[in-house]
Order: structure tokens, then C-alpha cells, then sequence
């Protein structure tokens, strides 16, 4: 990428502080130079428009550095949060809702003008994940952790260039009702839900939808009734109890039989009932090439992908789900997505049919929808990931299969005689036997791969720590279940 001149460089803060109506010179990643204005940004997207009135979208990291910090200090038309129509909540104070939600959350600005790191170093959620321009922060709470008068099992926020754009709270809910007593490699080993597991779910419901809706109503009044979410066939699509306050709709959320949830959105967000403007295959694509990798190696990788801790329960296909299509501009919830696929009590989801049951969604969004059976072939795997996509995998995610994984990738950090590694890989590859348990069924992603050492580089759910491991293609091939699936474009 070429990197402007100092006189440039002094141009464009004088028209960086001159409004977002000025026309300036943009560079593009291959060093290529157009004059046009800045007109709109939305999230990690800017639009441009051209001196004869033809506008584009791309992602803000597809321009050059300079460029980028332009974006940060321009004023654009949609650069800061949208105007909402004043309530009758909006004369109370802060520290009148805090009381309701039982944490330190609202202040005088609105969260979608404060930081993110600040927000949730307040609110005690460390970071899940951060991308060139998202970011995620999640925690699995402790029993003693309370907000709205009920114990959340997931408080997960979103961001967007450290702004805030939402939260999610997820609590009683079939999946972490029953969950297992570790995260990670550990999720496996859960105890077997007992048989009146229904009716555990629903009694813990019960009680917590009660405790928020009341602890909501007593500040904020009487809830308007709506639906909400995406999906025509009804998947993803949910009755909410909505509360407003100064630019802020609280929505409560009661999934018959999967979870009752709470989430925090813009009065934008949810004046449309959840839905989102489509984003195009051209920004897609060029999102999806600047993330691939090509390392001197030979490693070739699918950068910049989103993590989605599962937490300790059997969520490996919706959160994987959940990583592909967020990485794709879809957007999507973990544990939303268990409910299209009828995810078990602790766990355990049909992953053809969640998929399945989101395809219709995943199209609506200009997104395509690829699926097949058979051994791994590398040839295949680079079909994709070459385009920047990441493929879906089952497998079988045995101890066996993890402790090579794990050994390998650490030994790979230090690796220098790269000839000498492809000699020993193929020597062990073809003398380690990995038996195959069913009980360790799992889906990862696949997102990356080395031709000259024939070993494919995957991603688990169960946070940063397990965003990039390394095992021979034979090996894989052990434990794998033959099923793949793919979000692209």
C-alpha cells in the first residue's frame, strides 16, 4: 500500500477538518488514487461519492492508512448515532436505570457514543474478540452476578471501531442450564441432563422473566409488545417486550423453551424490528481478499475472523455459525441460531438442520449457501479459502486429535528450517493413529492451509487461545465426519 507524501499527509488534515463535503484524493490498497468526497459511514463501511455523482461502498480497510485516519476524525452524515424521537423515560436519570438493571451501564452519554473497552471494563466483561474494525466482549458470570433482578448466564457487548452497538444477555436457557463444568477441550465432559430437563427449563424461565420484566416495568413503565428479528419463515423471528430510554430500547425476549434473553440496541436498530441493511458482494469480497494471509512460509490464512466463545456447553455448530456469517456481514446469535437447529439439553446440535434452518436468512443477505460430503481434498479447501472464506468442518474432536493439534501448533511458532518440519509432519503423520469417538462430535473452521507441508490450519469456538491450530491433512482425514458447509458469496 503506498503511503501519501507529507504534503499530502498536511492536505488531508486540512480537508479532514473541513466536513465530510470536501473532495480529496483517496488510495486504494493496490496504490490506486480517485478524487471523491466523503458522504457516509456506517459501521466498518464508507460510502464515497465521485465528482458525477456515483457512489461506492467498501470497507474503511481497503484504503489506505491515511485514509483510515481520515475516516476516524471526518464528519460524515451518518458518522455519529441517529437522531430518536424523545420519550416519556427520557427525564429519568442515569442512575434511575442502573438501579433497574443492577449495574453501572447507563451514564450521561449514550453507549453508542461512549468507548467500549471503558464500558466494559466498568461492567467487568473482558474481551472475546477484535477484528481490524469489530470487536466482542463476553462473560460467562458467576451465580452471585445479577442485572434486571435475574442472573445472566452470558453478557456478551458488540463494538464497532471501540463504539458500542449492542448487547446481548442471555439468561436461563437450555444450553448453559445444562452445560458442562469446563470450557474448551473440557465441554465434552458434561454430565447427562436429567430426564425432567423441560421443566427445569421452563420453571427457570419463568422466574427470570418475571424478575426482569418487573424490574424493567417499575422504571420504565408498561412495555410496548413487538416482533423482532430476521428470517420470513419465523427463524430468528420473536415476540419482545420493549422499554425506551434517551435513544435506548431494552428488549426482552422469551424463545418458548430455549431461552429468555434481553438485548440493548439503538432506537433505530429496533424501530426496524431487527432487520439490517443487505451489504453487497462488492464490499464483501474485497473484505474477505484483505484478510487472507500469505505467509512467507507457504501458510496461506483466513485473517481477521471473529471469535465466539462457546462457553462450557455443546454450542460448537451455532457458534461456528455464528463466526461465518458475522464474518460475512450476516447477522447472527449463537444462541438463536441453536434454536433453529434444536440444540440439545447442555448441547448438541443438528448441524444440517440449524444450517438449514437459516439458509433462507443467509441468501436474504446476499450471502451464498454450499454443502457437501466426502474426504478432505486440499484442492477443494482452497477453492475457498483462497477467496478469503472460511469452510465449516465436522469432526471429531478426540483427545488424541487435540494433543497433536495443540503440540504441533506450538512448535510451529519457532519453526525455521520450514523443510526439515514438512520431513518430520509426514513421517508422524504416517505413523499416528487417531481412533474416532463419537461422542466428541464438534465443527471448527477451517481457515487455512499449507500446500508444501499438506497440513490445514483450523479454528474451534472456545476462544482466542484456539483461533489458529495446525494438523496434517492425514490426520484430519482420521477423525473427520465428512461434512462440510460453507457461507460465501
Amino acid at each position: 500500500m503506498k503511503h501519501h507524501s507529507r504534503v499530502l499527509s498536511a492536505l488531508l488534515l486540512m480537508l479532514a477538518t473541513a466536513g465530510a463535503q470536501e473532495m480529496r484524493t483517496f488510495t486504494n490498497a493496490a496504490g490506486k488514487s480517485i478524487q471523491a468526497r466523503l458522504v457516509g459511514i456506517q459501521g466498518a463501511n464508507v460510502t464515497i461519492e465521485m465528482a458525477n455523482g456515483q457512489k461506492y461502498t467498501l470497507p474503511a480497510s481497503s484504503f489506505s492508512t491515511g485514509d483510515q485516519e481520515y475516516f476516524k476524525s471526518a464528519t460524515a452524515p451518518s458518522a455519529k448515532p441517529a437522531a430518536y424521537k424523545p420519550g416519556p423515560n427520557d427525564k429519568l436519570e442515569p442512575a434511575a436505570v442502573n438501579e433497574a438493571v443492577g449495574q453501572p451501564m447507563f451514564g450521561e452519554a449514550s453507549l453508542w457514543e461512549s468507548s467500549a473497552e471503558e464500558i466494559a471494563k466498568k461492567l467487568g466483561i473482558p474481551p472475546e474478540s477484535k477484528t481490524r474494525n469489530a470487536s466482542s466482549f463476553r462473560s460467562y458470570t458467576k451465580d452471585g452476578y445479577l442485572m434486571f433482578g435475574a442472573h445472566p448466564f452470558s453478557v456478551a457487548m458488540y463494538a464497532e471501531n471501540d463504539k458500542v452497538t449492542s448487547f446481548s444477555l442471555v439468561f436461563a436457557n437450555k444450553g448453559d442450564l445444562f452445560s458442562a463444568k469446563g470450557g474448551g477441550e473440557m465441554h465434552f465432559d458434561k454430565d447427562t441432563p436429567p430426564a425432567q430437563a423441560a421443566m427445569i427449563v421452563k420453571k427457570a424461565m419463568d422466574k427470570d422473566l418475571e424478575a426482569i420484566s418487573a424490574a424493567l416495568t417499575k422504571t420504565l413503565g408498561a412495555p410496548k409488545k413487538e416482533r423482532f428479528g430476521e428470517g420470513k419463515s419465523g427463524v430468528g423471528r420473536m415476540n419482545m417486550q420493549r422499554w425506551d430510554w434517551r435513544g435506548h430500547s431494552i428488549l426482552l425476549a422469551d424463545a418458548e423453551g430455549e431461552y429468555v434473553g434481553v438485548q440493548i440496541v439503538t432506537n433505530a436498530f429496533a424501530d426496524a424490528g431487527g432487520k439490517v441493511a443487505d451489504t453487497t458482494d462488492t464490499v464483501i469480497k474485497a473484505r474477505a481478499l484483505a484478510n487472507l494471509e500469505k505467509r512467507e512460509n507457504g501458510d496461506v490464512v483466513v485473517g481477521d475472523l471473529p471469535m465466539v466463545d462457546q462457553g462450557p456447553k455443546g454450542y460448537c455448530a451455532p457458534a461456528t455459525a455464528e463466526r461465518a456469517m458475522r464474518y460475512l456481514g450476516v447477522p447472527a446469535d449463537m444462541y438463536i441460531l441453536a434454536n433453529a437447529g434444536q440444540t440439545g439439553y447442555g448441547g448438541g446440535t443438528s448441524v444440517s438442520m440449524l444450517l438449514e434452518g437459516m439458509a433462507g436468512q443467509i441468501r436474504s443477505k446476499r450471502r451464498s449457501f454450499d454443502a457437501w460430503t466426502g474426504d478432505l481434498k486440499l484442492k477443494e479447501l482452497q477453492k475457498y479459502i483462497d477467496r478469503g472464506v472460511p469452510v465449516m468442518w465436522c469432526l471429531c474432536s478426540t483427545k488424541g486429535f487435540n494433543d497433536t493439534a495443540n503440540s504441533r501448533t506450538k512448535e510451529r511458532k519457532t519453526v525455521t528450517d520450514w523443510a526439515a518440519w514438512k520431513e518430520r509432519v509426514t513421517k508422524e503423520s504416517a505413523s499416528n493413529t487417531l481412533p474416532i469417538d463419537k461422542d466428541t462430535r464438534h465443527v471448527v473452521l477451517i481457515m487455512g492451509y499449507n500446500k508444501d507441508t499438506n497440513e490445514i490450519a483450523f479454528s474451534d469456538s472456545w476462544g482466542e487461545d484456539f483461533k489458529e491450530r495446525w494438523i496434517t491433512l492425514p490426520e484430519a482425514q482420521q477423525v473427520s465426519d465428512n461434512r462440510f458447509y460453507v457461507i460465501g458469496f
